[in-house]
This record gives structure tokens, C-alpha cells and sequence, in this order.
């Protein structure tokens, strides 16, 4: 791809950069480099090969979801250090 001092203009201004004229030639050399790089990565052949959805052999650690008897209101309140009526009860902070 072949850019030109436009294009480096165009771009400057969506970056809100100002540009002496030095660096929008070298900016022409520069991403001229970078584009004719990707250009090239183009012409690879990449039929057949899977996409890449991870890097890591990542599977699903989570347990499957049962179906189960939750434990009973007494079961649950018999841990806390106070109750009344069936409820937690908490001390008042106002």
C-alpha cells in the first residue's frame, strides 16, 4: 500500500497530532513498512487451520448445575450468633 502525504494528513488530524513536514515523510517511510508487512501476511495460506480461540487448554471447570434440597431454615440459622423469630439478628448501626 502505497501512502501519501494526505493520507498522513488525515490520519494526523483524527489523531489531533501536528506534524512538521520531516515526520510526515518519515511517517510515510515508517507505516509504508508496516502496511507492506501486513500485506504480505495476506498470501499466507491458511486454509484448513482452525481458528485460535485460546492459547491455554481451557475447559469448562464449572460443576454441572443439580438439582438439590437446600438445607433447612433451622439448619442455616443454627450457625448464627443470634436470632429472633426465625431471622438473623444484627445489631442496629443508626
Amino acid at each position: 500500500m502505497d501512502l501519501t502525504i494526505k493520507d498522513i494528513e488525515d490520519i494526523a488530524l483524527l489523531a489531533r497530532l501536528n506534524l512538521s513536514e520531516q515526520e510526515k515523510e518519515t511517517l510515510i517511510k515508517e507505516l509504508g513498512t508496516l502496511f507492506n508487512f501486513v500485506d504480505k501476511l495476506q498470501d499466507l495460506d491458511t486454509e484448513g487451520i482452525e481458528p485460535l480461540i485460546n492459547t491455554l487448554s481451557v475447559y469448562n471447570v464449572f460443576r454441572s448445575d443439580e438439582v438439590r434440597q437446600s438445607p433447612s431454615r433451622e439448619e442455616m440459622l443454627s450457625n448464627a450468633p443470634l436470632t429472633e423469630d426465625g431471622y438473623y439478628k444484627v445489631p442496629k448501626i443508626m
